[in-house]
């Protein structure tokens, strides 16, 4: 067993032979060597960038930060896949799972010229390269991992666990193109990426590129063994045959060796490659998987102060970590880098030498340098159409009753037949659920596996749909981030409850998107559109576990500058706002909107407007005409609002002397002030919608100190009262739970009542005829399982 684990001594491989010539070999052997020393420079180096004087303590840097243990296998992959490319003339992108092993991919950027074309201080000169070093995990340099500040990244790789999956989602639609991705060991422990070898099953050879996961089993995470590194060979290959993969294996670590064996590997897996696509069959494929098993912290000190490093989990970061006052590590640094020979790689003047230059392809063919990596330079508009075709008639508010993303499933439908090879929509296993279901109409959900009878009555099945489901957020997400970042568009929709699955990642890309805005060489991409429904307000029939609103507060700790949440109120409203989502560039953009049955209360020419203002009065729903309002009642979300608008209905039937503003809010962000957030609201509107002294009850979707946070130092703060999800929640009817969580009309009406003074005693009768009709909802539902049909068929009109 130990030798099956063992990444020590020749290469072994599956794909037997030696494809490189002497030269070739001896070329690709100093290329790499040239990675490792710029690698190894970046963490440790602030001057005498190419060792021309003797090291001192004053040439290394004071702070050491980086990771070096990935950083020789990636650059290994690197430097073979520039083989390939070269003699193959194949278009590929390059994903670092292992982020933390940035220098192992910085370091072959720079050498192929990418790195220092966008940033001209890091040249091709001894200078550049002090320049390259000094910034490298610096302040005011760049980060330590593959961040957006790096050509050709489309993956940070800084939390694990999705770089196969954004791999998957850039090749779709991109026929031509390779995803090489260097998947870590420790990265393949997490549930993201297990969920992700899916990826493969998804691709179809006709009209989607291809992957080439690369697994690195560099045998350690940061103190510990990897699981998939100390399993026998044979496991190892059914695990990843069973995948439904073409594993090919490359073991060692002794350096000629393994440079046949790789180029051997890629030239097999990429024959593998060009069968599959020559077939053109629509069909599940067999794609190659490449499995490199080498030392991790290869070629650095083999041990330090007596302990092993090299092949082991001490050399995760930074081996010599104890440079300042310790001599003796000072110069094991320096012979460990001056063992890479960096006299007779670069010349006099500190640039790589002409017969290893020409190793790198050249153009927009350098993987540094490809516009798929820098996806906003190949984005096109959406061809959108109008949205307000699919608007539902509203005669007066209230009137009529809808499902709310029924008419976006419909507008989506169009979209998705005018733009093909640019939109795809994702969801886990609920677009039919989410009232989309109109998209099956022009396409279908991917599916190239195997097929049985029934699937055709109603599966919506075909391997050419543009629909993506699968039981996975995670995979998802990664899929549409990658289809983002490579210059297309899409939708993800999916229950609110669970879209706290991809809370991480929709964090991490939040922060892609606002690094990116800082980098002007760096074109913008579509916004991710998340669409959140299902919605917590009409979970009663799932129960607690399905009841959590909290994804909005999330997002609201993102930078202000990309991201934007709303609530829409109805179906016009929904289509508006995704109407101005989809056309939007380099924002996370956050819909929340119920699927079932509802009122309609806006035509689309008004939903129109009050979407474009973020938030208005409803004139027809106030009774303050003229005349400063007695109190103010706010609803923001769907339920919330037609609660709200059942209060309001009841107080002017039993208060009609009352004066009541009411005001609805669909973008949440219009409540910060303007200071917080580009669409923060100006304090002197705010305080004409809200006043500076009256009663403000706010019905609100979510948890209520969200608001409180956002309106924390407005003028009427203190009389600011919100309601909104409490955890309070079970099997319940709609109007229980409602009720359960103070959402619900006789709360809100009662609650005016209690805070406008003159009616705190006067009208004592209404709420305690208020409290006696919720009582009675309350006895129903427990009695007959469903609510009153006054409640269900509430109208405003009626």
């Amino acid at each position: 067993m130990p030798s099956e684990i063992d990444c020590w001594g020749p290469a072994r491989a599956t794909v037997p032979g030696a494809p490189l010539g002497a030269p070739e070999l001896h070329s690709i052997h100093a290329y790499w060597r040239a990675c490792n020393y710029l690698a190894a420079g970046m963490i440790y180096l602030r001057a005498n960038p190419l060792l021309r004087e003797p090291l001192r303590a004053e040439h290394v840097k004071k702070r050491l930060l980086g990771h070096w243990g990935s950083s020789p296998g990636l650059s290994f992959c690197y430097t073979h896949l520039n083989r390939i490319i070269r003699q193959r003339g194949e278009e590929v992108i390059f994903l670092a799972g292992p982020g933390h092993g940035a220098p192992g991919v910085i370091a072959p950027v720079y050498l192929e010229g990418a790195y220092s074309e966008v940033y001209p201080g890091c040249g091709q000169d001894i200078r550049g390269m002090e320049q390259l070093f000094r910034s490298f995990s610096f302040p005011g340099g760049v980060g330590s991992h593959c961040t957006p500040e790096l050509p050709g990244s489309i993956h940070e790789g800084g939390e694990l666990g999705y770089s196969l999956s954004h791999a998957t989602g850039a090749v779709l639609d991109n026929p031509r193109l390779v995803a090489a991705v260097v998947i870590g060991d420790g990265e393949a422990e997490t549930g993201p990426l297990a969920a992700s070898w899916n990826g493969g099953r998804f691709l179809n050879p006709a009209t989607d590129g291809a992957i080439l996961p690369i697994l690195h089993l560099n045998g350690y995470k940061i103190n510990n063994p990897t699981v998939l590194a100390r399993i026998p060979r044979a496991e190892l290959v059914a695990f990843f045959s069973g995948l439904g993969y073409e594993p090919l294996l490359v073991e060692g670590s002794e350096p000629e060796s393994m440079h046949q064996a790789m180029a051997a590997t890629l030239d097999a897996a990429f024959d593998r490659v060009a069968a599959i696509r020559a077939a053109r069959k629509p069909e599940r494929a067999r794609w190659p998987v490449v499995i490199l098993r080498s030392p991790k912290g290869w070629t650095g000190p083999g041990s330090v102060d007596g302990v092993p490093v090299e092949g082991t989990f001490r050399s995760h970061q930074v081996p010599l970590a104890g440079i300042a006052g310790n001599p003796a590590h000072l110069a094991q640094l320096e012979a460990w880098l001056a063992g890479y020979r960096p006299g007779e790689l670069f010349d006099e003047s500190g640039t790589l030498l002409p017969e290893l230059r020409v190793l790198a392809p050249s153009g927009a063919a350098r993987m540094g340098a490809r516009p798929e990596a820098n996806g906003g330079l190949l984005r096109r508009p959406l061809r959108l159409g109008d949205h307000r075709a699919h608007a539902v008639a509203v005669e007066a508010p209230g009137a009529t009753r809808a499902m709310n993303t029924a008419p976006l499933g419909r507008w989506l439908r169009d979209i998705m037949r005018d733009n093909p090879g640019a939109f795809r929509v994702f969801g886990p296993d609920e677009t039919a659920s989410n009232k989309l279901h109109a998209l099956f109409e022009v396409t279908g959900k991917t599916w190239l596996a195997e097929r049985l009878p029934g699937d055709d009555q109603g599966g919506h099945l075909a391997p050419d749909g543009r629909v993506m489901e699968i039981l996975s957020e995670h995979t998802l997400e990664g899929w549409l981030e990658g289809y983002l970042l490579t210059g297309r568009h899409g939708l993800l929709s999916t229950y609110e409850a669970f879209v706290h699955v991809i809370d991480s990642m929709v964090n991490q890309h939040a922060k892609w998107l606002a690094k990116s805005r800082e980098l002007p060489w760096r074109a913008s991409v579509a916004s991710l559109n998340l669409l959140i429904t299902s919605t917590v307000w009409r979970q009663d029939h799932n129960g607690f576990t399905h009841q959590d609103p909290g994804f909005i507060d999330l997002v609201a700790n993102k930078s202000p500058e990309v991201t934007r949440v709303y609530l829409p109120p109805d179906a016009n409203c929904l289509l508006a706002v995704a109407n101005h989502c989809l056309a939007s560039v380099d924002y996370v953009n956050v819909i929340v909107c119920d699927k079932q049955d509802h009122p309609q209360f806006l035509t689309a020419e008004q939903a129109g407007r009050h979407c474009a203002k973020g938030l208005g009065l409803w004139e027809w729903a106030s009774t303050d005409m003229g005349l400063e309002p007695d109190a103010v009642l706010a609803g923001c979300g769907d339920i919330a609002t037609q609660e709200a608008l059942a209060a309001a209905k009841l107080l002017r039937q039993h208060l009609p002397e009352l004066r009541l503003r009411f005001v609805n809010v669909v973008d949440l962000f219009r409540l910060a002030p303007e200071a917080d957030h580009p669409h923060g609201l100006p304090d002197r509107e705010f305080d004409t919608l809200f006043t500076t002294d009256k009663p403000v009850i706010f019905n609100f979707h979510g948890y209520p100190y969200m608001i409180h946070r956002l309106a924390y130092r407005r003028a009427n703060h203190e009389n600011l009262h919100v309601r909104g999800y409490r955890e309070r929640g079970n099997i319940n009817t709609p109007l229980e739970l409602a009720i359960s969580n103070r959402i619900d009309r006789f709360t809100l009406a009662r609650d005016v009542i209690g805070r406008v003074p003159r009616f705190r005693v006067s009208a004592a009768h209404l709420r305690e005829r208020l409290l006696d009709e919720q009582l009675d909802c309350l006895r129903h539902a427990h009695e007959h399982g469903v609510d009153r049909e006054d409640i269900v068929n509430w109208s405003w009109t009626t």
